[in-house]
């Protein structure tokens, strides 16, 4: 917990500064509203603990600018004048509790902390109206090699703040994993606010992200804030960053580097606190030698790696994910199926799951409902649906432009895309293509390209 102290008397800031460390709380001073208005700029509070008297800004103004400027943290106002007319202010400015000097600094503690709870819980309620509940959520659970393996990285991460990226398959569970960070983070009691990149329209997404001021296009009839802000103290979970536009990548590396954000139509920063995960499941190096993704947003997001692996090369993980989804649906349906048949359970296990935890989920759900019996039988499963779409893709491929293309047209029209994605830099091209500078140079002449 951080707070900012607000006060023209120097023994008054220090004093509160000194107790407030002795409960392990940090603090930061300000002598005066002014001053207060820079490092609110600078810094993340979890609350602020205003004077009311102070030269230059007094203490109604600054909380007055405060919420005008979209700061949500709680506000105690302090005043020694105790009049009722000062707190009813101080309540209408957005100020949520009022105290008198001299007051007893266990009592303010004790204030803060019910205040800063409160925060915390709004803000878990606003992020999970744009998730499904949380006991709706799939279970980090299995026991291969692979789960143990990203287990111990969670771990090793868990004191830590740093950008974590995860790919996988589509349905192998990302949100998952990225839950499972943020409930083993210092910031387990901010919230988890997760966006599906590929999901909002590229026209809303970057109001979305960073929010937007009241008249900043038409339409914006209210100040909107955005996902940044309200994962403040928590985690965002950007999925399916692999689907940003190239537009947008820039004012997403420039968040990752200075820790602030300003909402469309603004002129004020803003400093955020929270943790950013990304997840997708495209070949993100491959992007960047395309081109379709910035190299230096990889590396920054790229900080701590997670692959999760397709169900099919874990398939002992199966059981205990069947039986977790087994409750799930139990609850959420109202049944009371109480297991799955050996026969059932070994379907499954030899089932190649091609949609990954998601088909899964799928196929529980159709076994759930038509079960006959107490448990599900191996007749209850459903599994042609993603054999059948499995085995037309695997049988019936399509020849695409490229494959009906002669050797020497594949050559020729990979070489002229390296090149014009280097610049004509043929060193770098050369290693995109995997081959040395020298055999591009032959190739180049063989074809008798005019590059």
């Amino acid at each position: 917990m951080k707070i900012l102290i607000v006060d023209d008397e120097p023994n008054i800031r220090d004093l509160m500064h000194r107790y407030l460390s002795l409960d392990s709380i940090e603090s930061d001073r300000a002598e005066n509203g002014l001053s207060a208005q820079r490092m609110l700029r600078e810094e993340a509070y979890d609350a602020a603990l205003i004077d009311l008297k102070m030269p230059g800004m007094d203490g109604l103004s600054l909380i007055s600018w405060m919420r005008g400027e979209g700061f949500r943290m709680p506000i105690i106002m302090m005043s020694a004048h105790g009049e009722i007319i000062d707190a009813v202010s101080a309540l209408k400015e957005g100020a949520q509790d009022y105290i008198v000097k001299p007051f007893d600094p266990e009592e303010l503690t004790i204030r803060l902390k019910k205040l800063v709870e409160a925060q915390h819980l709004k803000n878990l309620v606003e992020s999970e109206t744009r998730n499904n509940l949380e006991d709706e959520k799939q279970l980090f659970v299995g026991e291969s090699n692979s789960i143990k393996k990203i287990k111990d990285v969670i771990a090793k991460i868990s004191d830590t703040n740093s950008t974590v990226l995860i790919t996988g398959e589509s349905g192998t569970g990302k949100e998952v994993v990225a839950r499972e960070i943020h409930a083993a983070s210092p910031a387990k009691e901010g919230p988890f606010v997760a966006i599906n990149i590929g999901g909002v329209p590229e026209n809303l997404l970057e109001s979305e992200l960073f929010g937007y001021e009241k008249g900043a296009f038409t339409g914006a009839v209210s100040r909107k804030t955005g996902m940044f802000e309200l994962a403040s103290g928590g985690t965002l979970f950007l999925d399916e960053i692999g689907d940003m536009p190239l537009s947008l990548q820039v004012k997403i590396l420039r968040v990752l580097q200075d820790r602030r954000i300003t909402r469309l139509g603004g002129t004020q920063t803003m400093p955020i606190n929270a943790r950013i995960i990304a997840a997708t499941n495209k070949d993100l190096e491959q992007q960047v030698r395309d081109g379709a993704f910035r190299e230096d947003l990889f590396y920054r997001l790229n900080v701590v790696r997670i692959v999760i692996p397709p169900l099919r090369e874990r398939r002992e993980d199966i059981p205990l994910l069947a039986a977790g989804i087994l409750k799930r649906l139990n609850r959420q349906m109202g049944h009371k199926v109480s297991g799955i048949s050996a026969d059932a359970l070994q379907e499954l296990c030899n089932h190649d799951f091609f949609g990954n935890v998601r088909e899964l989920e799928n196929i529980m759900e159709r076994a759930v409902i038509f079960a006959g019996a107490e448990e599900i039988q191996i007749d209850d499963l459903d599994l042609r649906g993603s054999v059948s779409l499995h085995t037309q893709i695997k049988d019936e491929p399509k020849l695409s432009t490229t494959e009906a293309k002669s050797l020497k047209d594949v050559e020729v029209d990979a070489i002229i895309h390296a090149l014009h994605r280097w610049e004509g830099n043929r060193t770098r091209a050369a290693q995109e293509l995997g081959i040395s500078r020298r055999t591009l140079i032959n190739k180049i002449a063989e074809y008798d390209l005019n590059l």
